[in-house]
């Protein structure tokens, strides 16, 4: 099989089961920025990995794609149950649980476990090699935190562990150009992939930097949001109300008469679902 054939059978005999996995385990109102569309999402960014990767043989790329896809699709299952930092060891235990329903065996899959469990440490450690399953995992999941829908990702998660307004644009910049520089240490000679990831870092980091900018002068908490902090505060109003993000989409009247929201989510739509 060529390099194509190897990842469809990936998805072939994999993802169906895996979708229908994770629906069961996850419960979307409780953080659905990181339901299954992000999953999917990070698989498809994980695909753009695997057909540049030197794949040394058929038979490793067959493992590495059937490891990647079932890590891309239960790596954030845990943040249903606590949405912390340290939520990849509540989905090493979700995989565990998939791997055991379907009669697959652990020790075949270590290593998914492992990059599932450790995927979200965003500190890059500098020592030691990490292999090619947790190093494309882990970036895939950054690559989504880019663009409109990783203003989305970032700050519902940020709101929900309890961060303040006023600290969220510097944390989230901080954060993302950390991600973003791992990136091009881990993949900077894919001309083409850096490329189109590098300007979707940019939306994020300048609808960050216009959020702090109106920060100064914006009042939370009035009648009608505006502008960069009025998105912002949409998404707080979501997560108080456990509003699901299609609803700001069907009410589109009330919420989306400010241009700025009104662009803002106009755009997202179109980037979030796959």
């Amino acid at each position: 099989m060529d390099r194509s054939e190897i990842i469809r059978s990936a998805e072939n005999q994999y993802k169906q089961i895996l979708e229908e996995f994770f629906m069961s385990v996850y419960n979307e109102i409780s953080l659905s920025s990181h339901g299954i569309d992000h999953h999917r999402r990070v698989w498809n960014y994980a695909k753009e990995f695997l057909n540049q990767i030197p794949s040394g043989n058929s038979n490793k790329l067959i493992q590495l794609s059937a490891s990647l896809i079932i890590a891309c699709y239960l790596h954030d299952t845990g943040m249903s149950v606590d949405p912390g930092p340290k939520h990849g060891k509540l989905s090493r235990k979700f995989c565990t649980l998939f791997l055991n329903k379907h009669n697959l065996s652990e020790n075949d899959f270590h290593e998914t476990m492992e990059a599932i469990e450790n995927h979200d440490n965003k500190d890059y450690p500098t020592h030691g090699v990490k292999n090619d399953l947790q190093t494309i995992l882990s970036v895939s999941d950054d690559l989504d935190a880019f663009g409109l829908t990783g203003v989305f990702r970032y700050t519902e998660i940020y709101l929900t562990r309890g961060i303040d307004f006023e600290k969220i644009g510097n944390l989230i910049r901080e954060n993302a150009e950390r991600r973003f520089l791992n990136f091009l240490k881990s993949f900077g000679s894919y001309i083409e992939i850096v490329e189109k990831h590098t300007a979707r870092f940019n939306i994020l980091d300048e609808f960050f930097s216009r959020y702090n900018a109106q920060l100064a002068s914006y009042q939370f908490g009035l009648s009608q949001p505006s502008g960069y902090c009025g998105v912002i505060e949409l998404f707080d109003h979501m997560i108080k109300r456990r509003i699901e993000l299609k609803e700001i989409y069907l009410e589109s009247d009330k919420y989306l008469v400010d241009p700025t929201i009104r662009w803002f989510f106009t755009e997202l739509k179109k980037e979030i679902s796959v």
